[in-house]
């Protein structure tokens, strides 16, 4: 699980959400922030003096010099606020995205088709992306065949997106055949979740 952690040094210049004065003693201060789904992990501060344990959105402790935290919850917009710098600076949270084919080929489902301009509109947006794309295959066939025509996959993908303007330096590609199924199978079955792509995009 991902936490994020924003740590300011020196003396607070916004009066925290309790509308106490900025300290006159340098301070951190350390605030989780939730992720995009809104899971939030767990941040245990201790500076030597006690230990403060962060589990919620927002929750923050103030470290002082020679005190123990002070613990606290900011809104959003307060969060916002203090560290708008620091936020505008982050970069962008990997995300990944799978697309499926048409058995025996290098053509997408008609429900993949349907996805791909979403899916290479948020590779686009990114300023300076790195993109791995991964070709899979179901385990209908011989092991060469379907290395083959996992690769021919990741290589469809990766011309569609040079082809929209993506770098070709910024991707990657590869092939794994039959060997890493979605959902695992006996030979020789046909199973359509694992005749896919699999983007991921940092």
């Amino acid at each position: 699980m991902e936490v994020v952690i924003i740590a300011i040094l020196g003396a607070l210049m916004v009066a925290l959400h309790d509308g106490s004065p900025p300290p006159r003693t340098p301070t951190s201060l350390v605030v989780v922030l939730p992720e995009a789904g809104g899971k939030v992990g767990t941040v245990v501060v201790n500076p030597g003096q006690a230990e403060t344990r962060l589990d919620t959105a927002y929750a923050a402790a103030q470290i002082g010099q020679g005190a123990p935290p002070a613990r606290s919850t900011l809104s959003e917009g307060e969060v916002g606020g203090l560290f708008a710098a620091a936020l505008a600076a982050r970069p962008m949270p990997p995300m990944s995205f799978t697309l499926y084919f048409i058995t025996g080929t290098d053509e997408f489902t008609p429900e993949s088709k349907r996805d791909l301009d979403s899916v290479f509109g948020e590779l686009k947006r990114r300023p300076s992306p790195e993109i791995t794309v991964i070709g899979h295959t179901d385990r209908i066939g011989s092991d060469a065949d379907n290395d083959r025509l996992s690769l021919r996959r990741a290589e469809r993908v990766r011309d569609d997106l040079i082809t929209l303007g993506v770098p070709p330096e910024v991707i990657s590609i590869a092939g794994r055949g039959e060997r890493e199924p979605l959902v695992p199978t006996a030979d020789n079955v046909d199973e359509p979740r694992n005749r896919r792509v699999e983007i991921s995009v940092r």
